[in-house]
């Protein structure tokens, strides 16, 4: 059970499907508008009502533009997430009443473990961001970063109950309606880490190392990939790729930003001042391009994409950073909000990107400096030729496997 945007989706396409190779009935309940994303994967589908796309695209969506700040812009979502997890309620009931355990997503654990309690089924979480408190970063939908060991743990702590509370006027009712006893605020979040309830993360070790202070059950084995059945790139794009050197990735995913065209204006400007062609991904936010030298696309894999291209830029959402790790090309992270601050990070950290250039400060200058130190200097392809090897070498799905086996014993 997900919820969220096609990055809090695909890597669970992956990871059923490997469920399913292992003779597990595995269902994705989701937004309805994902449901292409398992096709071909022996995985189920259950839709869920909402559709984030349409929510993020109204009034009330184009609002979190106005919110410069992380802590903003999660205060603005969070009161958007109360106000619509009230309608996946029941379809989150229905489906787990046709199911034998719950593997649920940091987005809707505190609803799911309460149906799995409610059920008596067995659960678990599988994270794709290091969600729990930890002295040794501030929380990434903050924007990571450190303010010291005590600060980093306490604002840790200030996001569990802030998730908790998207679900305060729900999960009440929800106990009734399963007949369980009426718990005060923050009570299931504290019996979850007494209970060490188990969470798989979905990243790499080798990427963010697990916390050393994290509590027992909570667990890093690496990246789940998202379903692959082996698309090839459509002939336009590849006839693109082959007539030249190798263009650079441009694209946003799902976010969206507030002026496409004058963003869409920056990124081509920015390319040609490095002399470089770009294949641009209009994604949830519009983005485009004309020219010989730039080609727009819609949505392509990113596994077939990203190893062709001298580099990618990216909103640094969790999944489209792995996907450039897994490839082995330098980035250029322009994130824009949540956990966006805390990969591209990372991305620096690791010596696989540059700099970091945020989208309300992006220039044509920033932006062609970045794209010119990450295409030129040979030791960002060689560190993200390195880093891209060991990321593909870790077999993330296999402690996911295990301890579905011990859920499930």
């Amino acid at each position: 059970m997900t919820a969220g945007s096609r990055g809090d989706v695909a890597p669970y396409t992956g990871l059923g499907h490997r469920l399913h190779r292992a003779g597990h009935t595995v269902t994705l309940v989701t937004h309805a508008r994902f449901e292409p994303l398992v096709a071909g994967s022996g995985v189920g589908f259950r839709a869920l009502p909402v559709d984030p796309r349409a929510e993020l695209e109204s009034a009330r969506g184009r609002g979190l533009h106005r919110s410069a700040s992380g802590a903003g812009k999660l205060i603005r979502i969070a009161e958007m997430a109360r106000r619509l997890v009230g309608r996946m309620t029941d379809d989150l009931l229905a489906a787990a009443t046709e199911s034998d355990a719950l593997l649920l997503s940091a987005s809707l654990a505190p609803l799911g473990h309460t149906i799995a309690e409610g059920l008596r089924l067995p659960s678990m979480g599988v994270y794709l961001q290091p969600i729990a408190a930890t002295r040794e970063f501030a929380p990434p939908v903050l924007g990571g970063g450190s303010w010291g060991g005590a600060a980093n743990r306490a604002a840790g702590h200030g996001v569990s109950v802030a998730v908790e509370r998207v679900f305060a006027g729900t999960v009440p009712s929800v106990r009734a309606r399963l007949g369980l006893p009426p718990l005060r605020a923050g009570a299931a979040r504290r019996t979850r880490e007494r209970q060490r309830w188990p969470v798989q993360h979905g990243f790499s070790p080798t990427v963010v190392p697990r916390p050393g202070d994290w509590r027992p059950g909570l667990e890093v084995g690496g990246y789940w990939w998202p379903y692959d059945d082996g698309t090839r790139l459509p002939p336009a794009l590849g006839a693109f790729i082959d007539a030249g050197p190798p263009p650079v990735f441009v694209g946003l995913g799902s976010a969206t930003v507030p002026d496409a065209g004058r963003l869409s204006a920056q990124v081509v400007a920015a390319l040609r001042r490095a002399g470089l062609r770009g294949v641009i991904q209009r994604g949830w936010g519009g983005l485009a391009a004309d020219g010989d030298d730039m080609l727009t696309i819609g949505d392509v894999p990113h596994a077939p994409l990203f190893p062709r291209m001298a580099a990618v830029v990216h909103h640094a959402g969790a999944g489209t950073t792995a996907a450039g790790l897994r490839a082995g090309v330098p980035a250029v992270p322009v994130p824009i909000q949540f956990d966006a601050g805390f990969w591209s990070a990372r991305l620096v950290a690791l010596g696989v990107a540059p700099d970091v250039v945020p989208l309300r400060r992006l220039t044509v200058p920033a932006l062609a400096s970045a794209l010119l130190r990450a295409t030129r200097d040979p030791a960002y392809r060689e560190r993200a030729r390195t880093l891209g090897a060991r990321v593909r070498g870790e077999d993330g799905a296999a402690p996911v496997l295990e301890a579905v086996d011990r859920l499930c014993g």
